[in-house]
């Protein structure tokens, strides 16, 4: 092998010494990763977090843009993810032969993966129009605790006492907002805000399950073509319930035209497909506290542009269910990156660092995937 100096050694010291040699060449370099079609690209070391930070303030943008907008629910949703299915095409389209040779049970589970966000837009879209936009979006953006439970039953691992602190706070954060922070005078007006805040709990459910779908097509199939798919089989489960139930999809006024144009460009593309490339080489603790930013963002931009300010019961409910939220995925974060790195050094072992691809390919199966909320 070349040494450091530029000349050729006459071979590897040890096997251990050529197992952390080819360690070194396997893994990406932090600060340069890999571009569009797998080549390194020169990144600036600070551009995943920029792009973090920027990602979550897009993402932020979501709940006010759909409020602006005065069509039903449910067309929002299947503008927003037609319109970034559209947009994405060009890039997944050389991809498409990944796509066509998936197995047919990972195929059926990139499907139901689809519907399952059609279920999460569908329902966290409504409640948008019930209940305030704190709430909603803090509610909705408690899935990680139903991925935590779900890991837990389905793959019989004792919860850490810090984990299930931590969720335990932040489930009682979320059953605070969802009925004290309806009030008495909602309940007696209707429950139309309670019943909001069921819709963005149940959306939270739907987007778990999209999570663990998605971790694990994500081992074979990358971000792009699988988002691509998913976000088109939303889509069109989206236009067979406007079908079914009569909705127009259209005309609508330029002015929505461009609310949907921009629901796709700003939080969707500029959102969640950027936190998907950042998750590559942020580590997946900081992205998770991270995306804890949103209900923060949303609800001052509620604030700033709708004039809605958030009640005292929701910044207490708030503050517990971040705060919950903040302790379970740091010690999840951390978990994800201790199997990581075992992974990597497993993979490098193994196979010898035969492509470079040992480490990446067991990085993936542990990693969150492309459910961000991204």
């Amino acid at each position: 092998m070349w040494s450091c100096k530029g000349g050729l050694e006459a071979g590897p010291k040890s096997g251990r010494q050529a197992g952390l040699n080819a360690g070194r060449r396997a893994a990406p370099r932090q600060g340069r990763p890999p571009g569009p079609g797998g080549g390194a690209g020169p990144v600036h070391p600070l551009a995943p977090l920029l792009a973090l930070a920027g990602a979550v303030l897009a993402i932020s943008f979501s709940s006010v843009l759909i409020r602006y907008s005065q069509a039903p629910s449910a067309v929002i949703a299947f503008y927003r993810m037609a319109l970034t299915t559209l947009l994405l095409l060009p890039w997944a389209w050389r991809d498409a032969g990944r796509v066509r040779r998936l197995p047919p049970r990972l195929l059926w589970a990139s499907v139901l993966s689809g519907v399952l966000l059609a279920g999460h837009f569908l329902t966290w879209i409504a409640s948008l129009r019930y209940t305030s936009v704190t709430a909603s979006v803090l509610l909705v953006t408690s899935h990680p605790l139903y991925v935590m439970a779900a890991d837990a039953w389905l793959l019989r691992e004792r919860v850490p006492a810090r984990r299930l602190l931590g969720a335990l706070l932040a489930l009682t954060g979320v059953a605070v907002v969802t009925f004290a922070g309806a009030g008495a005078g909602d309940l007696a007006a209707g429950g139309t805000a309670l019943y909001g805040n069921f819709l963005a709990v149940a959306g939270s459910w739907f987007f778990a399950g999209y999570i663990l779908i998605g971790r694990r097509v994500r081992q074979v199939l990358p971000v792009m073509p699988y988002t691509t798919l998913v976000y088109g089989v939303a889509s069109l489960v989206i236009a067979a319930g406007l079908a079914l139930t009569g909705t127009p999809f259209g005309p609508y006024p330029w002015r929505e035209m461009l609310l949907f144009v921009a629901l796709a460009v700003v939080p969707t593309l500029g959102g969640h497909t950027v936190l998907n490339w950042a998750l590559e080489w942020v580590p997946a603790s900081v992205v998770s506290v991270s995306i804890l930013g949103e209900p923060v963002g949303a609800s001052l931009l509620a604030w700033l542009l709708l004039g809605e300010a958030p009640s005292g019961v929701e910044l207490a409910g708030g503050a517990l269910t971040l705060a919950g939220l903040f302790v379970a995925t740091q010690t999840a974060g951390r978990e994800t990156e201790r199997l990581r790195g075992a992974a990597g050094a497993a993979g490098t072992a193994g196979a010898g660092g035969a492509a470079g691809g040992g480490g990446a390919a067991s990085a993936a199966a542990v990693e969150p995937g492309p459910g961000k909320r991204l």
